[in-house]
């Protein structure tokens, strides 16, 4: 039955004012990082469905509130916390449903891509680019672009959304794909929090679930560092798209060591490269196009064998553990590997907590985006995170993960992925010049009054601006 507030027609789901008894567990309950932010929305409506959001958003109107969004609330920054605002959370928008006869899914925003979706897809054969992190709603991640599994082969993952339901700022429900609505379709493939609208469902075109997925994965010592980065970067550019490879310098003690070798302590490097094929031997003959490791025998361990999304997705739940602070930051970069190596290794050789770790992960784009929002990107993504416990560690941990990541945007670095970004201490380029202002005019089209909450920034001025 249809509640009222203050005598109007109001809202199925939870909606809890500041100051209630259950406000704080709704404003930051659901935000993954243990760093909540400092940030008071004057209401929560947990909603029910899509009418509920319609209805939030309406009301949002009434009371002369903006309106942020929340799916699933691994944002690291915590984009949907914004002040006065009402704080529409999706977590309840987690329906799928899978049409045979176009191998489209239709999911909710808030659904887990590796912990509901993957499992659903698979039990039917099929597949998508879903999230590295397996408890990362597919909301956030979609819109902001989706860097997913499998994606040097199928690209991004927005670019496989084929229709979304979308609430506007007026409050009305529509459909918007390739031929009706096309500009929210255009934004909300890359736009993240600047979507000017609040997507209550995602369409989306699966694929024919790969028959073999195979890793091979090497454990060297820091000090063979730069050698195996100049290694990666001479060999990616002849990488099979079906093969990912990953560099993480971690300090966790669960990494593949030979038969007698003694972790060393401290922080090692990892290559983890993952090969999705239609065989065993398909997989394993991808892989071996890493070519010789330069440094091969003085490897801390070395294991090629088959793996699975499943068991992917636990150990990087493994390496992003809940219930800990989070600092963190990343850069697109084309710098070769001599400029690269010593701002890695300046990175790298400061991790000092169990579970912080940074990735050099080889994309190597090699064909034109299509027209969409999201139009950054470049040869190899670095990604920091800084992992942690104490709240007294903040402004040192993020000083520093920005300070260091700046310096690889200032020489070869040509931009950042939303998904990794902070702009509440340091902003940089996310979309082309021409699709930010493209996405501006559709902004200031479906929604001139500001009424939904956009990128959270401590300097709009430099919003969308090349450090």
């Amino acid at each position: 039955m249809t509640a009222a507030v203050d005598g109007r027609p109001g809202v199925r789901g939870r909606l809890t004012m500041r100051g209630e008894p259950a406000y704080e567990e709704a404003r930051v309950g659901r935000v993954f990082n243990a760093r909540r932010p400092d940030r008071y929305p004057a209401a929560v409506l947990e909603a029910a469905d899509a009418e509920d959001v319609a209805a939030g958003v309406r009301l949002a109107i009434e009371r002369g509130w903006t309106v942020s969004v929340r799916s699933g609330g691994h944002s690291w920054a915590a984009w949907s916390v914004r002040d006065d605002a009402l704080l529409i959370d999706l977590g309840a928008l987690r329906s799928l449903s899978y049409d045979e006869s176009t191998g489209v899914v239709a999911a909710g925003p808030a659904t887990k891509g590796g912990e509901e979706l993957a499992p659903y897809l698979a039990a039917r054969g099929r597949a998508f680019p879903g999230g590295h992190c397996p408890s990362v709603g597919i909301g956030g991640f979609l819109l902001q672009g989706g860097q997913g599994w499998n994606g040097r082969l199928n690209g991004w993952a927005c670019e496989s959304i084929v229709a979304i339901d979308v609430v506007t700022a007026d409050g009305e429900l529509v459909r918007a794909d390739a031929t009706q609505h096309a500009d929210l379709y255009w934004a909300a493939r890359g736009a993240g929090p600047g979507f000017p609208g609040i997507v209550t469902r995602f369409h989306l075109q699966t694929y024919a679930k790969p028959a073999a997925m195979w890793h091979d994965t090497w454990t060297f010592a820091l000090d063979d560092a730069e050698a195996v980065i100049h290694w990666l970067h001479a060999v990616l550019p002849t990488l099979d798209r079906r093969v990912e490879p990953v560099m993480a310098a971690t300090r966790l003690p669960d990494v593949p060591l030979h038969e007698g070798v003694t972790h060393p302590g401290g922080t090692v490097l990892l290559l983890h490269a993952t090969c999705m094929a239609d065989s065993d031997e398909e997989a394993r003959a991808l892989l071996a196009g890493l070519g010789d490791c330069p440094v091969a025998g003085r490897e801390l361990g070395h294991v090629t064998a088959p793996t699975s999304i499943e068991e992917e997705n636990a150990a990087q739940a493994g390496q992003n553990p809940e219930g800990h602070r989070y600092a963190v930051d990343c850069a697109w970069t084309d710098a070769p590997a001599e400029t690269l190596a010593p701002l890695l290794l300046d990175i790298w050789r400061g991790l000092d907590t169990e579970h912080s770790f940074s990735i050099w992960y080889g994309w190597a784009p090699t064909r034109e985006l299509p027209d969409m929002a999201f139009s950054v990107e470049g040869n190899v993504y670095v990604a920091t995170y800084l992992i942690y416990s104490d709240a007294a560690d903040d402004a040192r941990y993020r000083s520093r993960v920005h300070a260091q990541t700046a310096a690889i945007a200032r020489d070869g670095g040509v931009g950042v992925y939303l998904g990794d970004t902070d702009f509440t201490a340091r902003n940089d380029r996310f979309l082309s010049p021409a699709h930010h202002a493209r996405l501006e005019e559709i902004r200031g089209a479906r929604d001139p009054h500001g009424r939904i909450a956009s990128y959270l920034t401590s300097d709009p001025a430099g919003l969308n601006v090349h450090a």
